[in-house]
């Protein structure tokens, strides 16, 4: 130890260095802006616990920002807080839509503002928690310009696909518009069919659209993205899905395929819920078993690389590593910065 350097000094430098900072600098506007906590990091890395600890802490309420928490009956299959949790904690957009009804990106922007607006005229803090990054950066910046979905021609899209691939409407996307075709992947389903929607109702390239960026920041959010190692990170995921599994997690998909789950094309795509669906249309044997486990694994971890990719590209996130981090202090972190930045 230095002459002069404290333990509360060495304490704070070594907090301090799990913080990654963004590399856009807050505006003298924001911080004239109400606040607003956001919470996100790939899957199985702690963001429940967390959020609960600081919505504690804090007087907070939690609005979640998971695409399939929505849906009523997909609880194990999305790590869905229980309802002890949500009694301690009041929760928002959980187990707000049917497997019939559907949900998109600006149903949650309307949803989850009118939410936060309630949560601050009641004197607490909105704390937005979730791993969908489509959600969350229409949160912040706006919902993307377009057309409302026609059922009917979206149908039409998704039996094309069906009948000839993710790749092929991919491939024709590209012809059409290859410059939003390249700022997608080749196996984005709900984007590729969206993407030639548009195209079919308007006649007009996505790409001609307005960006969701360039519009006003309506609050100032305070943004964090919460990470391991993937050494650390990729065992807790598998470890997650072994828990899902022993807690029900297939009978939970056949209960849901009774209830329509494969109807909805969203929610019988999500990670997962696929894989078991893919399982359930097996012999069921010990190798169809093993199969669905190694394959549920695989999706999960790499939708966490691209949880990690999709938030690399968003400025206002602060990354910080909580594998060695004791939750207290990931709590009091996050807690200092929202009142410093008063």
């Amino acid at each position: 130890m230095n002459p002069g350097t404290t333990f509360e000094d060495q304490e704070l430098r070594k907090l301090l260095s799990q913080i990654t900072l963004p590399l856009k600098k807050k505006t003298p506007d924001q911080t004239k802006k109400r606040k607003v906590i956001v919470i996100s990091g790939p899957t199985a890395v702690g963001k429940t616990k967390l959020s609960l600890a600081i919505a504690e802490a804090i007087g907070g309420e939690i609005i979640s920002a998971d695409s399939m928490q929505v849906y009523r009956g997909m609880d194990v299959g999305t790590a869905k807080v229980s309802e002890e949790e949500r009694k301690r904690i009041p929760h928002h957009l959980i187990d707000i839509r049917d497997l019939d009804q559907s949900f998109n990106v600006v149903d949650f922007y309307e949803r989850a503002h009118k939410v936060i607006r309630n949560i601050l005229m009641q004197g607490k803090v909105p704390i937005v928690v979730g791993g969908t990054g489509f959600y969350i950066h229409a949160l912040i910046y706006g919902p993307p310009e377009g057309p409302p979905s026609v059922p009917e021609v979206r149908k039409e899209l998704e039996e094309d696909m069906e009948k000839q691939g993710t790749s092929a409407l991919y491939e024709r996307l590209k012809k059409i518009d290859p410059d939003y075709a390249n700022t997608i992947t080749g196996e984005d389903r709900q984007k590729i069919i969206r993407g030639l929607e548009i195209i079919s109702l308007t006649n007009k390239k996505v790409s001609d659209f307005p960006k969701m960026e360039g519009k006003e920041i309506l609050y100032d959010f305070r943004c964090w993205f919460l990470y391991m190692s993937k050494e650390v990170l990729y065992p807790h995921i598998e470890m997650r899905c072994d828990e899902m599994i022993a807690a029900g997690f297939i009978d939970e998909v056949r209960r849901l395929e009774k209830a329509g789950l494969r109807k909805n094309r969203s929610a019988s795509q999500a990670i997962g819920y696929r894989q078991c669906l893919d399982f359930l249309s097996s012999h069921g044997s010990p190798d169809d078993f093993e199969t669905f486990v190694a394959f549920f694994k695989r999706a999960s971890r790499r939708y966490a690389k691209k949880q990690f990719t999709w938030f690399r590209k968003e400025p206002l996130f602060r990354w910080l590593k909580v594998e060695n981090l004791p939750l207290e202090k990931s709590v009091e972190t996050i807690i200092q910065d929202y009142e410093l930045s008063f």
